[in-house]
C-alpha cells in the first residue's frame, strides 16, 4: 500500500474531480466512506436534474479556514491518495474507512477524541484506492502541523499492510532517490527526453561526484557536461559555499528561466555537506584504499595531476599546495648555492606498490620547473598541450580498476558471516563504480544497472558510512575509470569488469537481506540482472561460449565456509556446510 501527499488551494475543485468521471472515465460510484462526521451525514445530496449538490460539503470543509484568515497555509488543502497493490485483496468500505482514520490519526490531523481536529473526508471511487481530503485549519483557530507527514503516511501504510495481510512495501528510510513528479514525466514526454530532468540531473551529479576528488573537480565535471550550476553562499560568512543547485539548459519553467534542483532534491546523499564528507574524510581514520596501483597507472595519474595543477595555478607555492590537496607526495629540490631557492621537484603516488618519485622532466618535457615558471610568467606564449593517455596506460587503468573491484568483493564477502552492517561503505561506493562504468562505456545495460542499484547503495536516513578498505577500493575503481575516459562498450576490459561487478552485487544482495532490507536487496538483484545482460552481449560480440551448467554464485561459494549464512540471506538456494572432501559443482538457480 502506498500513499502520496499532495497540497492544493481550493477544496471545491478537488471534490468535484473526485466525484466526476475522471480523466479517463476511471471513476465509478464515488462515495464517502469516512470523515469527521458520519459518511451518511457528509454525502452530497442530489439535485432535481440528478447532479450532485456540493454546496453544503464545501461549506463544512472551508468554514474553519475563515478563522485563520491571513494565518492560513498558502496551500491549505491536504490531499492523500492511498492505493493498494494490484494483487492485494479488495478491501471493503469499512476497511478503507479504517485506513483513512489511521492516516489522519498518525499525521496528527485528527486523532481519536480530538473534538477540535481538522475537517476531513475519505472518498472511494475505485476498488483499489481512496482519496483523503482535509482542510488545514483546526476548529480552535490554530494551524495543524504537517511537517514530515509523508513519512507518517508511510508508517500508517505499513501498519495497514500488517493488519489486512496486504503486500509488504519498503519503509520510508530515505534510501530511495526523490521521484519525479507527474508533471516532470509528462514534460519529458512532450519534449522527447527519455527521462525526467530530475533523473538526468541525478545521474550527472552522481557520476561527477564519483569521479571527483575535490569540490572543484566536481563542479568542473558538471560544467563539462553542460549542466547549469548555481552555488548557494552562506548568509553569515561571505564567500562560503553551503549548497548548490543544478539545471538543464533546455528545461525551462513558465517564466522562461531554468528549473533548478538542489542536491537534496535529487537524493539524500547528494547534498553538498554530504559530498564534502565523501571527498575529505578524516585522514586519521581513513583505512587503506585497496590494492596498490601498478607503476604505469601511478605514473599516468601523477602526470595528469601535475599538468592539471600547472594549468590551474600561477606560482610554485600554489602548485605544490594543489598537488598535496590531490593526495600526491611532493618533494621540492633546493639549490646547492642558495638553500632557499627551489630549482626542481619530484612527485609520487602514495597508492603505488612502492612510491616511485618522478621529476617534472621525467613526466613530460614541458613539466620541468623552469618551463612551468616561464609559462606562469607568459601564459599567452606557453600554452599547455593536451595530455593524452596512451592505449597501454588506458588498459593499465582498466586492469587496476578490475583489481580494485576484486579486492573490494573479497572484503565484502567477509561481512556475510561477521557483521553485515559493516559493509555499508562498500554498498554505497559500489554505486560510484557502476555510475562511472556506465558513463565511460555508454553501455545501456550498465546504465540500467546503475539506475536499478541506486536504492541499494544508501544507508538509511541519509547517514554517511564510515570509510572502509572495500569502499575505498571501489571509489578507486570509479576514479580510475574516470581518468581512463571513454572506452569501447563491448571491449574485453568491460567484459572482465562486468564479471567482477556481477560477483560484487551477488554479495551485496545477500548482505541487504541479512540487514532485513528487502527493497534494497531487490534493487541489487535488479542491477545484477542488467549486468548479466551486459556480459551476455559482450560474450556474443566476442564469440565467447559458456558451455556446461552455470557455476554457483560466488557469494554462495564464499558462504560455504560459514554455516547458516545462506539461509539467513534469504537466498532461494540454501547453503550449508559441505561434507568433507572435494566440493561438487551445483547448478545455479536463475531468478525469473
Amino acid at each position: 500500500m502506498i500513499g502520496k501527499v499532495l497540497r492544493g488551494k481550493r477544496v471545491q475543485g478537488l471534490i468535484r474531480y473526485l466525484y466526476g468521471p475522471g480523466r479517463h472515465g476511471e471513476h465509478h460510484d464515488p462515495r464517502i466512506v469516512a470523515g469527521f462526521r458520519s459518511p451518511v451525514e457528509l454525502e452530497p445530496g442530489s439535485q432535481a436534474d440528478g447532479s450532485r449538490d456540493f454546496r453544503r460539503l464545501d461549506g463544512l470543509l472551508t468554514q474553519p479556514l475563515a478563522l485563520l484568515g491571513e494565518r492560513n497555509y498558502r496551500k491549505p488543502v491536504w490531499h492523500v491518495s492511498v492505493r493498494a497493490a494490484p494483487e492485494d485483496p479488495i478491501l471493503s468500505d469499512g476497511q478503507w474507512a479504517d485506513v483513512a482514520r489511521e492516516m489522519v490519526s498518525r499525521t496528527g490531523l485528527a486523532r481519536e477524541g480530538d473534538e477540535d481536529a481538522v475537517r476531513w473526508i475519505a472518498v472511494r471511487h475505485a476498488d483499489d484506492h481512496i482519496h483523503i481530503v482535509a482542510t488545514l485549519a483546526r476548529a480552535d483557530g490554530t494551524r495543524p502541523e504537517v511537517w514530515n507527514d509523508g513519512y507518517r503516511i508511510r508508517d500508517a501504510c505499513r501498519e495497514m499492510e500488517r493488519r489486512f495481510g496486504l503486500r509488504s512495501t519498503a519503509p520510508a528510510d530515505r534510501t530511495a532517490a526523490r521521484r519525479p513528479k507527474r508533471a516532470e514525466n509528462e514534460k519529458a514526454a512532450r519534449v522527447g527526453r527519455g527521462d525526467s530532468a530530475r533523473g538526468v540531473l541525478r545521474r550527472h551529479v552522481a557520476v561527477a561526484a564519483a569521479g571527483a576528488r575535490t569540490e572543484a573537480e566536481f563542479f568542473a565535471a558538471l560544467a563539462a557536461e553542460g549542466v547549469l550550476i548555481r552555488q548557494r553562499c552562506s548568509t553569515r560568512s561571505a564567500g562560503q559555499v553551503t549548497g548548490f543547485a543544478v539545471a538543464l539548459a533546455d528545461d525551462t519553467a513558465a517564466s522562461g528561466g531554468p528549473v533548478w534542483f538542489g542536491g537534496g532534491k535529487l537524493a539524500a546523499d547528494l547534498t553538498l555537506p554530504r559530498l564534502r564528507r565523501r571527498w575529505a574524510p578524516d585522514a586519521s581514520s581513513r583505512p587503506p584504499s585497496g590494492p596498490p596501483l601498478s607503476a604505469r597507472t601511478a605514473r599516468a595519474i601523477v602526470r595528469t595531476a601535475v599538468r592539471r595543477a600547472a594549468d590551474e595555478t600561477g606560482t610554485i607555492t600554489e602548485f605544490f599546495r594543489q598537488l598535496q590537496q590531490q593526495g600526491l607526495l611532493v618533494r621540492p629540490r633546493y639549490s646547492k648555492v642558495d638553500p632557499e631557492e627551489i630549482t626542481g621537484y619530484a612527485v609520487a603516488h602514495p597508492a603505488a606498490e612502492e612510491p616511485v618519485w618522478y621529476s617534472g622532466g621525467q613526466l613530460a618535457d614541458d613539466l620541468t620547473l623552469p618551463r612551468l615558471r616561464r609559462r606562469w610568467n607568459n601564459p599567452a606564449d606557453n600554452a599547455s598541450p593536451v595530455d593524452e593517455l596512451t592505449p597501454e596506460e588506458r588498459q593499465a587503468f582498466y586492469d587496476d580498476a578490475v583489481r580494485a573491484a576484486t579486492y573490494a568483493t573479497s572484503h565484502v564477502r567477509r561481512y556475510l558471516a561477521t557483521n553485515p552492517y559493516a559493509a555499508e561503505d562498500a554498498c554505497w561506493a559500489a554505486s560510484d563504480a557502476l555510475c562511472v562504468a556506465a558513463k565511460v562505456t555508454g553501455n545501456r545495460h550498465l546504465r540500467r544497472a546503475a539506475d536499478a542499484y541506486d536504492r541499494a547503495a544508501r544507508a538509511p536516513y541519509g547517514r554517511i558510512p564510515r570509510p572502509s578498505p572495500a569502499g575505498n577500493a571501489l571509489r578507486t575503481t570509479a576514479r580510475l575509470l574516470t581518468l581512463a575516459g571513454v572506452q569501447d562498450r563491448v571491449t574485453l576490459s568491460i567484459l572482465v569488469l562486468a564479471s567482477r561487478l556481477i560477483t560484487l552485487l551477488e554479495t551485496i544482495a545477500q548482505i541487504r537481506m541479512l540487514q532485513q532490507r528487502p527493497a534494497q536487496a531487490d534493487a541489487a538483484r535488479d542491477a545484477h540482472r542488467h549486468l548479466e545482460r551486459a556480459r551476455t552481449a559482450a560474450d556474443r560480440h566476442h564469440g565467447v561460449r559458456r558451455d556446461g551448467p552455470p557455476e554457483r554464485p560466488q557469494a554462495q561459494l564464499a558462504s560455504l565456509d560459514f554455516p547458516g549464512v545462506g539461509a539467513l540471506s534469504g537466498s532461494s538456494t540454501p547453503v550449508s556446510t559441505p561434507p568433507a572432501g572435494p566440493r561438487s559443482p551445483t547448478p545455479r538457480r536463475h531468478s525469473p
